[in-house]
């Protein structure tokens, strides 16, 4: 919305609480104004978000901030994840879930760095985007947000660079290294396209207080070999030979599926696993999914439920990130503006999960707020109410006439 003159709560508190990592007033204005646009701003680019505004500086001084000024991204977002254990239910514990995934942001044109051509699955084609690894953590009480995240940049931009390439595999276990030096507890959680042999060999050399290794669950692909019953086999050729008659139902509410589970080896693996195969019906020849976990004592239900959040943690972000906060509207053509942007859509998502389901509503929300599109909606309310309100004391108490407050607005 245009005409902007004040700050909505929620980035009020904001600067409040990370105002001090910014060097100066002109600074923290520009905090509070990229967050803001972020919630509100029709187009949330540099020019989108500055138009929003009826009194600010000029657009120029909004894009420095974004990619020239000195300030420190990564003491953002460790002040970020630290706000985050305050609460009870965005705290880390042992029954969280460090669901990895990779995302592309699709741009419109290839001066960006690190852009290049990616294939995507969901829509079919390919794009021009940026392809990111980002870690999500879910909490026990449902509630999610994104920790960290690595940007793919393809072989020959590493070698232009002079930079050693890393594929997404090595970028995976970067991130695996990072939730494990910040003592992140909780099980890894990836698809089939993560789960290979040296990222299950990582993540299980990772240890514990406890000496225990950590934990994940993947899924397999169906032509995955696996060694049972000491005959190597594809794991397609192994759900086909289990008899429905020893197959077992899972039940979850309403909804009931048939699964099968053993303890087995998978060649290079360098610790025994237990998989999980998955069917919608107990006749089925073909399951619906095969998963597999180091965490070979588990229950069925923990190990599919765990999985399950992989979806929450992972899609979720990556929908409303792109959907109601701008994830991919960033424009700036350099690889630091695109970062500073992107661990500033991950403050303002997590600023406004920690406001969802809370018992009673906020003041500047009006209700009981439960999905970020609604959040975000009830900022734009309380923006729009507070610039109503101002510019109706302004005709009614002040004797200001109609062409002052527009112009002040900023909407002539």
């Amino acid at each position: 919305m245009a005409g902007i003159i004040a700050f909505p709560q929620i980035v009020q508190e904001a600067l409040e609480q990370f105002g001090d990592l910014f060097a100066n007033e002109p600074q923290r204005r520009h905090f509070g104004e990229y967050l803001t646009g972020l919630y509100v701003a029709a187009r949330k680019t540099i020019t989108g978000i500055h138009a929003e505004f009826a009194q600010t500086t000029d657009q120029s001084c909004l894009n420095r901030f974004a990619h020239h000024e000195a300030w420190d991204v990564q003491a953002l977002n460790g002040r970020r994840l630290g706000l985050l254990q305050r609460d009870a239910d965005t705290r880390y514990s042992e029954h969280g879930t460090i669901a990895l995934d990779n995302t592309l942001i699709d741009h419109d044109g290839t001066c960006i760095e690190d852009v290049g051509w990616f294939w995507d699955h969901a829509e079919e084609r390919y794009k021009i985007a940026h392809d990111y690894l980002i870690a999500n953590y879910v909490c026990a009480s449902g509630k999610h947000y994104p920790l960290e995240f690595r940007c793919f940049q393809k072989q020959e931009q590493c070698a232009a660079r002079k930079a050693p390439f890393k594929d997404h595999t090595a970028l995976f276990q970067e991130l695996v290294d990072w939730a494990h030096d910040q003592h992140i507890p909780g099980t890894f959680a990836m698809d089939s396209y993560f789960t290979n042999a040296p990222i299950l060999n990582h993540i299980h050399s990772k240890q514990l207080g406890n000496s225990r290794p950590r934990g994940y669950v993947g899924s397999l692909k169906f032509n995955r070999k696996l060694v049972y019953r000491g005959r190597l086999t594809k794991a397609s050729e192994l759900a086909a030979a289990i008899d429905p008659g020893v197959r077992k139902l899972l039940r979850e509410g309403d909804k009931q599926q048939w699964y099968f589970t053993c303890t087995l080896r998978i060649p290079d693996v360098r610790h025994k696993v237990r998989i999980v195969l998955l069917w919608a019906h107990r006749e089925d020849t073909q399951p619906r999914i095969i998963l597999v976990t180091n965490r070979t004592q588990w229950e069925v239900t923990r190990i599919v439920r765990v999985y399950r959040h992989r979806w929450t943690g992972t899609e979720t972000f990556h929908r409303d990130g792109k959907q109601q906060l701008g994830l991919g509207d960033c424009q700036l053509r350099d690889r630091e503006g695109q970062t500073r942007h992107l661990y500033l859509v991950m403050l303002a998502y997590s600023l406004l999960v920690r406001q969802l389901r809370q018992g009673r509503a906020y003041e500047w929300a009006s209700q009981r707020l439960t999905t970020i599109g609604q959040a975000c909606r009830a900022v734009l309310t309380e923006t729009l109410r507070t610039t109503l309100t101002w510019a109706i004391e302004r005709v009614t108490l002040m004797a200001w006439d109609k062409q002052r407050v527009i112009a002040h607005l900023g909407l002539t």
